[in-house]
């Protein structure tokens, strides 16, 4: 199991050594990847294809979890793939599990599985479910309004859903934006911020993303988040990862801007390459593709390990406050094998992912300095979740 110790030490000399000439070559704005970066983001997405199983060997499976009995988690996306089985093994833990998803009965209909499996092995599974459909800012906002008003604890946001539509033309949220920026990236980071009064509540709590290595691809311009100006060919390879490399970013300055007496920390994890639901999405010669190397792609079981250790290792805590010491412009980043890594040389471009922050802010209909008001114990309006739209789980 990793510790806090094994920070890596090649990303704190990329941070601290910025030259002004480092800082005027990104003045130049840059259009995309160049080759190299294209090339080795490539590399790292086929290494850990055929690596990952072996790099993650010290790891048990299903991974035992410390003692979270007090503690409440709101997991997105958690009836299908990575979701299912990091709230089933919450809730196996003790834990205190809400179910925030766009399908209330498909959740129902599982916790009644589980409870009954889970007969006479311990107290009845506490579990619940709340409608979220990150499609929708207004359903977002309503979600945290629900749950804020119950002034009750919430100890770690799971922002496990998402969409990879590979193959697929562009689509657009009624909200007007890219599916996969919306529901990998603005939805998420939407739910954190509103979530703020909860987990400062609560703390020491934490959000973790569920990321992906396929962040290595992604080239996020702030002026063109929907990729719509033309300048690059949208595909939904360029949405998924552009959607994953932001969502680092953002959290990287969301990191940042949390004092530590908040008591907040953010992690994005990388659960590997898994065999979920995204795979029916493939073209039919990738699937054989799948099916031909089961060995080498994750179970879902395997690829929650990393949420897991993210929302529960109480490690966790001293590395991410780490990180905020320093000169360092990436959140904590771990890998599929539970410790940590550095993500791409993209994600570390802090004048990128502050225009990020500040466009994602915009996007979701929040003031600039709305993380600073919660923290004082105040209130934000959002442009979503109008009165009129308003209405009780």
């Amino acid at each position: 199991m990793a510790s806090s110790s094994s920070s890596p030490e090649k990303g704190k000399e990329k941070a601290n050594g910025k030259s002004s000439d480092d800082v005027a070559k990104h003045k130049v704005k840059k259009d995309g990847l160049g080759w190299i970066e294209w090339f080795m983001g490539w590399f790292y997405l086929a290494y850990e294809m055929l690596f990952q199983r072996i790099v993650a060997s010290n790891l048990q499976n299903p991974m035992p979890l410390p003692p979270i009995n007090d503690l409440t988690f709101i997991v997105t996306g958690s009836t299908s793939g990575i979701g299912k089985e990091i709230a089933r093994q919450l809730a196996e833990a003790g834990g205190h599990v809400v179910m925030a998803v766009r399908n209330p009965k498909a959740a129902n209909d599982l916790i009644k599985k589980w409870q009954e499996d889970w007969s006479g092995r311990g107290l009845p599974l506490n579990i619940e479910v709340m409608e979220l459909d990150l499609l929708s800012l207004d359903s977002v906002v309503r979600f945290a309004e629900a749950w804020n008003a119950r002034l009750g604890p919430l100890h770690a946001l799971i922002n496990n859903a998402g969409i990879f539509s590979i193959g697929e033309p562009q689509k657009f949220s009624k909200d007007g934006y890219e599916e996969h920026m919306q529901v990998n990236h603005l939805a998420p980071a939407l739910l954190s911020i509103l979530l703020l009064p909860s987990l400062i509540r609560s703390s020491p709590s934490r959000i973790v993303n569920v990321n992906s290595i396929m962040h290595n691809l992604g080239f996020v311009d702030p002026e063109d988040m929907n990729v719509t100006s033309g300048k690059r060919k949208f595909t939904s390879m360029v949405g998924y990862s552009n959607s994953k490399l932001a969502q680092i970013m953002f959290s990287s300055v969301l990191n940042k801007r949390l004092p530590t007496e908040a008591g907040i920390n953010v992690v994005c994890v990388s659960p590997g390459i898994v065999h979920t639901n995204v795979a029916r999405d493939l073209p039919k010669i990738v699937q054989a593709a799948y099916h031909l190397i089961p060995y080498f792609i994750f179970s879902p079981e395997e690829g929650s390990r990393s949420t897991l250790f993210a929302a529960t290792d109480p490690q966790l805590v001293d590395y991410c406050e780490s990180l905020k010491a320093e000169d360092w412009p990436v959140c904590a980043f771990l890998n599929h094998d539970c410790r940590p890594a550095n993500p791409s040389e993209e994600a570390h471009n802090v004048e990128t992912a502050y225009r990020v922050w500040e466009k994602t802010l915009e996007l979701v209909g929040l003031p600039s300095d709305a993380v600073e008001r919660l923290i004082e114990g105040g209130e934000v309006k959002c442009k979503y979740g109008s009165s009129e739209s308003h209405h009780s789980q």
